[in-house]
């Protein structure tokens, strides 16, 4: 693909604020270059965590699952319903921020609250593989919060990378190679135009020694 020069008068001056702007565009896009390479490392790192974190949740949720089904399977439904009706512990989420290669991602936090028992209900009217899904929910709680906070945090960082490496191609194929093309054309007319008052000069001088 041919590239188009910049629309800009063939001066020295410009010539000049041209070579600038090119020493800024190149380190700009160094910068963002690393800062895109620096990113899909925390990236990688988050969605393997990520994978790993999900796979034990969902483990331990299909097995708390498979016992709630079980306990279903032996109870009437309205024991069931008044075994859980009433919770046994409250928690409040903690939310706050933080700063991932200037993404500014959420971070969840449990505070455990008041509790009384983990089973507010009588033993003899359910199973016991009842107990053993409320135990297991409960003790996931940390690891989906958790497994929700990176999750977040990856996506952010996927839109961020997406931008990044849209700025650094506008910059390596469009910007730089525009500025270098009209650097070229400034510098091939400034060379004409001093060949040209060379050659004028010459004439005026060839004409005075005629004189």
């Amino acid at each position: 693909m041919a590239v188009t020069r910049l629309k800009v008068n063939p001066t020295r001056m410009e010539l000049r604020r041209l070579k600038d702007r090119l020493k800024t565009a190149v380190r700009g896009h160094k910068l963002l270059k690393d800062k895109s390479d620096e990113m899909i490392r925390r990236f990688v790192e988050l969605a393997k965590r990520n994978l790993a974190l999900r796979k034990q949740v969902e483990q331990a949720l299909a097995g708390a699952l498979s016992d709630f089904v079980l306990a279903k399977a032996v109870s009437d439904d309205y024991v069931i319903q008044q075994a859980l009706a009433m919770p046994a512990a409250r928690m409040q989420l903690q939310c706050g921020t933080q700063n991932i290669m200037s993404v500014v991602t959420p971070t969840f936090e449990i505070v455990q609250g008041e509790q009384k028992e983990l089973f507010p209900y009588a033993f003899g009217r359910v199973t016991a593989q009842l107990d053993d899904s409320i135990r297991t929910i409960s003790g996931l709680a940390n690891e989906m919060i958790e497994l929700a906070q990176i999750e977040k945090a990856c996506n952010m960082l996927a839109i961020e990378i997406e931008k990044n490496r849209r700025r650094v191609n506008a910059l390596e194929y469009i910007m730089i190679p525009q500025i270098e093309e009209t650097i070229r054309y400034i510098t091939m007319k400034l060379d004409e135009n001093e060949r040209g008052n060379i050659v004028r000069l010459m004439k005026v001088k060839d004409i005075l020694a005629q004189k």
